[in-house]
C-alpha cells in the first residue's frame, strides 16, 4: 500500500505574496514539540484537501473529485537550545562570539550528561540573544576536550572574548548554571 503524504512544510520563502498566506494556531503541536525535545518550524505548512463530492441520486459516473492545497504560515519559531560545535567551528562559534558563551561537553554514553541537557536547553531559551549556548561531544570532538583539560564529563565551561573564565564539573542543578551565567553578562 502506498503512502499519501497528507501535509508538508517548507522554509518561509518572501517570494510568495503576504495575502496568499493566512495564520494558523500551532501552540497544541509546539507544546507538543517541546515536551519531546523536538525542534519546532517556521516555514510554510501545505496540506492537501482532496474531496470526493457524491449526489445520493447521481449514477457514480457524476462523481466529482477536487484536489487543492492550504497554504499557511507557522506561527512559532523555534530555539532549538544549545547547538553542537564541532573542531571545524569551534573557533568561529565559541572564541570569535560577541556574546559571552556556554559549552557543554558531553558525550552519548554519559548518564549525567543526559540529565543536564534539558537544564542547559532550558537556559538556552531562557538567555536566548544575550548568551550563545553549544555542546561539544566529547567522543567526535577530543582534540578540543584535551585543549581545554576535560578529565570529566559532563564539564561547563563559560567564555568571554575567547577567554574560559569559568568550568563547572558534573551534573549541577540550573541554579549553579545560572549564577555563573550572570557573572559575565
Amino acid at each position: 500500500m502506498a503512502t499519501v503524504l497528507e501535509t508538508l512544510t517548507l522554509p518561509r520563502c518572501s517570494a510568495l505574496p503576504s495575502r496568499a498566506l493566512s495564520p494558523i494556531s500551532t501552540s497544541s503541536a509546539s507544546s507538543l514539540a517541546s515536551r519531546r525535545g523536538l525542534p519546532q518550524f517556521r516555514g510554510l505548512k501545505l496540506t492537501s484537501t482532496l474531496s470526493l463530492r457524491s449526489l445520493s441520486s447521481a449514477p457514480s459516473s457524476k462523481l466529482t473529485r477536487r484536489a487543492g492545497f492550504v497554504v499557511c504560515e507557522a506561527q512559532e519559531t523555534a530555539v532549538s537550545g544549545a547547538a553542537p560545535v564541532t573542531d571545524a567551528s569551534w573557533k568561529s562559534l565559541v572564541l570569535e562570539s560577541e556574546f559571552p558563551v556556554l559549552v557543554e561537553f558531553w558525550a552519548p554514553w554519559c548518564g549525567p550528561c543526559r540529565m543536564i541537557h534539558p537544564i542547559v536547553d532550558e537556559l538556552a531559551k531562557q538567555y536566548a540573544g544575550k548568551v550563545k549556548f553549544y555542546k561539544v561531544n566529547t567522543d567526535e570532538s577530543p582534540s578540543i576536550a584535551t585543549e581545554y583539560g576535560i578529565r570529566s564529563i559532563p564539564t561547563v565551561i563559560m567564555f568571554k572574548n575567547g577567554e574560559k573564565k569559568e568550568a563547572i564539573i558534573g551534573a549541577v542543578p540550573k541554579s549553579t548554571l545560572t549564577t555563573s551565567i550572570e557573572k559575565f553578562l
